[in-house]
């Protein structure tokens, strides 16, 4: 996962007909630059959530988009995939790295918590994620991140950093001006009243825009 500037992570909805959904992802790819996707179904049985994987694992490929499986690190490891994305009440980062070994992805849900970010670090996550930003109804959200920890995770951190929760292309730039390397979103793109191609152009347009304007708001370009 490159973390040049800002990119999207995106993120599947809970509930999903692969099939439908690899056409639905084809078109987002179609519509600019996505870093990742993340498999994240919720009440899925193994065979379920593994089909799905190898359905939607060519169409990653053929992009050269990262697919990484949330909660299931004994799925990844199994699957079609990159990686796992763990959250706090899910495997142990050791648990996670041991089944996936020491070359796919473990990214961490670390809150709004710099203490958790620095525990997921040192013990050799990818990157970590803060959140929620804003109101989400994809799941209940029992933090609210402000921008300011993104300002610190690019100072100190020497990972990269996803930030998630209700973010739009209205409300991104500034997530992107603090320092977020990725943007996950899920219903700002799958349930865009144009489609998934105009949702990611939608988001790559706010990330370029706010990148051309620099860190203060005016002229200048990307945070160094």
């Amino acid at each position: 996962m490159s973390s040049t500037g800002c990119r999207l992570y995106l993120v599947s909805p809970p509930e999903i007909d692969a099939p439908r959904f690899s056409g639905q992802l084809e078109a987002a790819f179609d519509g600019g630059d996505v870093a990742c996707l993340q498999l994240r179904l919720k009440d899925c049985d193994d065979a379920r959530i593994l089909r799905a994987a190898e359905l939607l694992a060519p169409v990653c490929n053929r992009r050269d988009v990262p697919l990484l499986i949330n909660d299931r690190p004994d799925l990844a490891a199994i699957g079609d995939s990159d990686g796992a994305h763990i959250g706090q009440e899910d495997a142990t980062f050791e648990e996670a790295r041991r089944l996936l070994g020491p070359d796919k992805v473990i990214g961490v849900t670390c809150h709004d918590s710099r203490d958790l970010a620095i525990a997921a670090v040192e013990n050799g996550a990818d990157y970590v994620a803060f959140g929620a930003f804003h109101r989400t109804g994809t799941k209940s959200a029992g933090t609210r991140a402000t921008p300011d920890i993104l300002e610190w995770a690019a100072d100190i951190l020497p990972v990269p950093t996803v930030a998630i929760g209700g973010i739009t292309p209205s409300n991104c730039p500034p997530l992107v001006r603090a320092g977020a390397n990725f943007l996950a979103v899920v219903s700002a793109v799958w349930d865009h009243e144009h489609g998934p191609a105009a949702a990611v152009r939608a988001f790559n347009d706010a990330i370029a825009r706010t990148l051309e304007r620099g860190p203060d708001g005016f002229g200048g370009g990307p945070p160094d």
